[in-house]
């Protein structure tokens, strides 16, 4: 059975990015520090990372993040979702968006939802045949995941970084409490891998 995985690199004062994110700066100043884990990370990282792939069968993100992937300098032909090679199997991923692009530069393996997060979380199981379905992202979709109890699992890679600014995981204003309880802790130089299982009300 499906897993729905929030999961997301995160700075030591709650931020996903840091200040000024564009189109060409999509991590914002400073934010690449969040995946030195990803891609100068030690054999633990790398497993961490490997582990999430191969467990995921369709991904959720929102429409900044999608914009900014798909842009010339954002993901290329070779590489793809997981930093992994397009050649491999890639899974689909589903786009929270109010409006989708005329078109896209990455091809026909993403899919536009229209009509809310709930729909795109409830797609991405339908055709995730079992495996977990990956909210990556950007932080305002992970939080209404989590928000919308859409969530089993959050996993967050914290980074020993201090942004000051940026993107937000978890609004300032109040929101939904989430319980949370630790299942997983692999801790190493760049990054520490927390995995919570998200407690449902009954």
């Amino acid at each position: 059975m499906s897993q729905v995985v929030v999961e997301i690199s995160v700075s030591l004062d709650g931020y996903v990015t840091g200040p000024n994110v564009g189109i060409d700066n999509g991590l914002g100043d400073g934010g690449m520090a969040l995946h030195d884990w990803v891609f100068h990370g030690n054999d633990a990282d790398r497993a961490v990372l490997d582990a999430a792939f191969e467990a995921t069968g369709a991904v959720v993100q929102g429409r900044n993040l999608f914009d900014i992937i798909d842009a010339p300098n954002g993901w290329s032909d070779e590489m793809g979702y997981g930093a992994k090679p397009t050649g491999e199997v890639n899974p689909p991923i589903f786009v929270v968006t109010h409006a989708a692009p005329g078109k896209t530069r990455l091809g026909d393996r993403f899919h536009f939802v229209t009509d809310g997060v709930e729909s795109a979380v409830r797609r991405a199981v339908e055709v995730a045949d079992g495996k977990d379905v990956n909210v990556m992202g950007g932080g305002q979709v992970c939080h209404e995941v989590l928000a919308a109890g859409l969530a089993d699992v959050l996993r967050l890679h914290l980074a020993p970084v201090v942004l000051g600014a940026g993107t937000r995981l978890f609004p300032a204003e109040a929101a939904p409490p989430v319980g949370l309880e630790l299942v997983e802790c692999i801790s190493t130089p760049t990054a520490q891998h927390l995995t919570y299982r998200v407690v449902k009300e009954k």
